[in-house]
């Protein structure tokens, strides 16, 4: 669906409950409200907080949803960290990052001796002593490796006695926004950012989550204005995601 049959397929699901009500919505407020329903869709596919949420590769439909954005390292790509202390390197995040996915490869060296570090990379939490524990702390022999997100990015320890050369890592990447920029002015319109926009963007998203992700958009601002359909579209988005 391009964005232009996203904003008819809104507007007319809006004009259902009230064609007087929503005959002013402009382009870049029907913009905004598509972008704050995909940035929910995919929170609730990539980072559910509930247990009962769906969650990234849960199933093959949930794969499916988001895969468009879902960015994979190829052998010729990866970061080479640099050094953060005598046991540990960093990397900074790409500037699209959204969401971790996992670690594809670690290449390593000690010594003369190069290994591909895949089996084991343990994503660690602040409180965990992994480093200090035997049993635990990173190993170039076993192939084992932790790592810890920090502000600077990630972070991946060593035991002192051998270097890491790469990383590979898989992530979900950050959608373009979607707009219909060139049917607004000429010249288009800004973002509150300051971000220019012209012409047009169609959803990056798969074709089948589309019209799913206008229904989002459709009870936001509903759920705005508190109109009477609200609770109906919510149960509607409920039996969905079933």
């Amino acid at each position: 669906m391009s964005v232009k049959n996203m904003h008819y397929d809104l507007k007319q699901k809006l004009n259902k409950l009230d064609g007087q009500k929503y005959r002013n919505l402009i382009i870049p407020e029907i913009d905004w409200k598509l972008n704050e329903a995909m940035r929910i869709f995919i929170q609730t596919i990539a980072e559910p907080r509930m247990r009962n949420s769906l969650g990234f590769e849960m199933n093959q439909r949930t794969i499916d949803d988001i895969s468009t954005i879902v960015v994979n390292t190829t052998d010729s790509a990866g970061v080479v960290p640099t050094v953060f202390n005598s046991t540990s390197y960093k990397m900074p995040l790409p500037n699209d990052y959204l969401h971790y996915v996992g670690i594809d490869r670690i290449e390593a060296s000690k010594g003369k001796c190069k290994k591909m570090l895949m089996e084991q990379v343990y994503i660690r939490q602040h409180n965990d002593n992994h480093e200090s524990s035997p049993f635990d702390r990173s190993s170039f022999e076993w192939r084992e490796v932790n790592c810890r997100f920090y502000s600077g990015g990630l972070r991946i320890f060593t035991d002192g006695t051998f270097s890491i050369d790469k990383v590979c890592m898989s992530y979900i990447r950050k959608p373009k926004y979607i707009h219909n920029a060139e049917d607004y002015r000429p010249g288009g319109y800004t973002l509150p950012d300051g971000t220019a926009l012209t012409g047009y963007q169609d959803c990056e998203l798969p074709q089948q989550v589309h019209a799913q992700i206008v229904d989002i958009a459709v009870l936001i601002t509903s759920g705005d204005l508190q109109v009477p359909d609200f609770q109906t579209r919510q149960l509607k988005l409920k039996l969905t995601d079933s």
